[in-house]
């Protein structure tokens, strides 16, 4: 059994990767979490009353917490994503971007390094430093046939993306410089259950369910690889355990869709589902102003990752899509209580209230 130290548990990838491990695997997790406005303990309360499960709130820019963390849990591995990763808020206030997803990941990576400097010699060589990225790293594509290889040149377009392009940098100089054993892992746009109504799919769905309008960026005709964040977890524990030190691992859906597209895909399926008097959903979007420096399209080979650990998505787009349509509308206590702000009273009584 071993044990597994994940920041951001409590958010929406990393509570997936939580319940997951928990779920399918006879490993434990200590989940590390700030719950800033994005953590949810209510995503992993399901697993939460697991005996190999525990859960610590810290920043992991607090040096001196991630020390007493490690020495008190003694992990086997580290899986990081703790990230701001919201573009549009990103681009109206870079300082958090910069703060969590570049000072943050050098605070982990050096409490790591002293931990893992440590340990005896057996422990010292089967331990790992996991670090989730995104493909937003690589910038954009023009070409209709291009994709993103683990080898393709960074240029990223926003604050949030420069900033994890930064961490995988960081991420990469800490092997090269101080042996410290690292995987890194870019993944396309994930969708799926317990994601912050803020991002696309989650907010179509309850607009549209609230009659309200539908947002769409420009024509919609940006493409968006989507990976269901189930088949990204599971892929994600297949690279911690099996993957080899300094490698790269490109992870997609296989699921390229203009943004507009997604959006009437949705729209198609909640009026199946929940058909409304007034009018079909589509009816309800929206164009609106492009966001500055939109990229165009994402698109990811995940052949690698095939081809040496045997991972590929269970779900289409189809099928993830309406399985996340059908989990929204299943579950509309966690939606009400993200949306009112109640999710956060556990915190109040428990931890002093954290920064909104």
């Amino acid at each position: 059994m071993r044990k597994i130290l994940v920041t951001g548990g409590a958010g929406f990838i990393g509570s997936a990767v939580v319940r997951h491990i928990i779920r399918h695997t006879p490993d434990a997790v200590v989940n590390v979490d700030k719950l800033t406005y994005a953590g949810n303990l209510q995503s992993v309360a399901e697993v939460a009353a697991s005996s190999r499960y525990h859960f610590a709130k810290l920043d992991i820019c607090d040096r001196a917490g991630l020390d007493a963390l490690f020495g008190e849990h003694q992990p086997d591995a580290v899986m990081h994503l703790a990230a701001e990763s919201h573009v549009d808020r990103s681009i109206s206030g870079p300082a958090e971007f910069i703060n969590t997803n570049i000072v943050g990941t050098y605070t982990l990576l050096e409490a790591a390094r002293h931990y893992w400097n440590n340990l005896n010699e057996d422990r010292k060589a089967a331990f790992r430093f996991h670090h989730i990225s995104t493909d937003e790293v690589y910038g954009d594509l023009h070409g209709t046939d291009d994709l993103f290889t683990e080898t393709t040149p960074y240029a990223p377009s926003s604050p949030y993306s420069a900033s994890k392009a930064s961490s995988d940098h960081l991420v990469r100089a800490w092997l090269r410089t101080y042996g410290l054993p690292t995987l890194i892992t870019n993944c396309s746009n994930n969708y799926g259950p317990c994601h912050f109504p803020e991002k696309l799919i989650p907010l179509v769905i309850l607009n549209a369910l609230e009659g309200k309008p539908l947002p769409v960026y420009g024509k919609g005709d940006q493409i968006r690889d989507w990976l269901y964040v189930e088949d990204h977890a599971r892929a994600l524990y297949e690279v911690v355990t099996s993957g080899e030190v300094g490698e790269t691992y490109n992870i997609g859906g296989h699921n390229e869709k203009q943004n507009i597209e997604v959006v009437n895909t949705i729209c198609n399926i909640l009026d199946e589902l929940v058909p409304s008097h007034l009018a079909p959903y589509a009816s309800l979007i929206e164009h609106v102003v492009d966001r500055p420096g939109h990229d165009v399209r994402y698109a990811i080979d995940a052949s690698k990752i095939e081809h040496k650990l045997g991972w590929k998505p269970a779900e289409t787009f189809e099928s993830g899509l309406r399985k996340t349509v059908q989990w929204y509308l299943a579950n509309k206590e966690w939606v009400e209580q993200v949306k009112n702000g109640s999710y956060r009273e556990w915190l109040t009584q428990h931890y002093c209230e954290p920064r909104p």
